[in-house]
């Protein structure tokens, strides 16, 4: 059964930074479509970042500049540093990956639900003014 957790979240002023992390028990992020979505009140789900498999890296427009997606292979474990945070990235962030092997993460997705990817129970990051 494949598992993913997120940690990292919490509570930050405006231009202040966290890390997320992804850990994963039966699946290996290397070679995968995995990332990170979001969810703020009020919002669709949005793709924060992702890895393609073929290890091409994506940003949502809002987002370019200020958040960095890595992983450390050897501990098969995905981040995002979030930078120069703003009140507009207040949201529930959720690590995903593909289920079946796709190529890259859909962007039109349901946020946790869509049977298309793997889903952690996401973690809260809210950004005060």
């Amino acid at each position: 059964k494949v598992q993913l957790d997120e940690s990292g979240g919490g509570s930050v002023q405006a231009g202040g930074s966290l890390r997320l992390s992804c850990t994963s028990s039966g699946f290996t992020f290397a070679g995968s479509a995995v990332g990170w979505y979001r969810q703020g009140p009020g919002n669709e789900c949005e793709l924060v970042s992702s890895f393609h498999r073929d290890g091409d890296i994506t940003y949502g427009d809002s987002v370019l500049g200020r958040f960095t997606i890595s992983q450390n292979y050897a501990e098969n474990t995905m981040y995002l540093q979030m930078n120069s945070l703003k009140p507009e990235d207040t949201a529930m962030y959720y690590c995903a990956a593909s289920v079946r092997g796709g190529r890259w993460l859909t962007s039109k997705v349901e946020c946790g639900l869509n049977e298309d990817n793997y889903w952690g129970q996401g973690t809260q990051v809210t950004v005060s003014s």
